[in-house]
């Protein structure tokens, strides 16, 4: 399974707010740091601000910062919320489902096991435990 760049840059993008502790970023010292498009961000930030994981800031002193703490950000939930389509194979959605062997086949519960193990690891985890080494996460931030 592969994440899609959207998930990606909204974890990296929770990963540095995380790191600056509460202090308001721009989007565009966010996408520097993490080698990711500005753009591309700015679509990250809005989803993240809708699911009320960040909030935005206006004025001169603006910015996004974290709206909670990272201890109560779950890993699994933000990928639950911003990977579009979770159907690994065809015959996991109802309505696409052409497959003729669908009915007696062994791949689907297999997948659906491994897709629920990929999420058991990642809700045992919260944005908090991803920036542990915050330290070291701030000196690769600012090379």
């Amino acid at each position: 399974m592969r994440l899609t760049r959207f998930s990606d840059n909204a974890l990296r993008c929770l990963i540095a707010l995380a790191v600056h502790e509460g202090k308001p970023a721009t989007t565009e010292q966010v996408a520097r740091q993490m080698a990711m498009s500005n753009d591309h961000l700015v679509k990250v930030v809005s989803r993240l601000a809708t699911l009320g994981l960040i909030e935005t800031l206006r004025g001169r002193k603006g910015g996004i910062r974290l709206a909670r703490p990272a201890t109560e950000i779950n890993v699994g939930d933000v990928v639950r919320a911003t990977e579009g389509n979770l159907v690994l194979v065809e015959c996991f959605d109802p309505l696409e489902n052409e497959c003729p062997i669908a009915p007696v086949c062994g791949l689907a519960p297999v997948l659906d096991q491994a897709l629920a193990a990929f999420f058991a690891v990642l809700d045992r985890h919260t944005l908090a435990d991803l920036v542990a080494q915050r330290m070291e996460l701030s000196q690769l931030m600012h090379a």
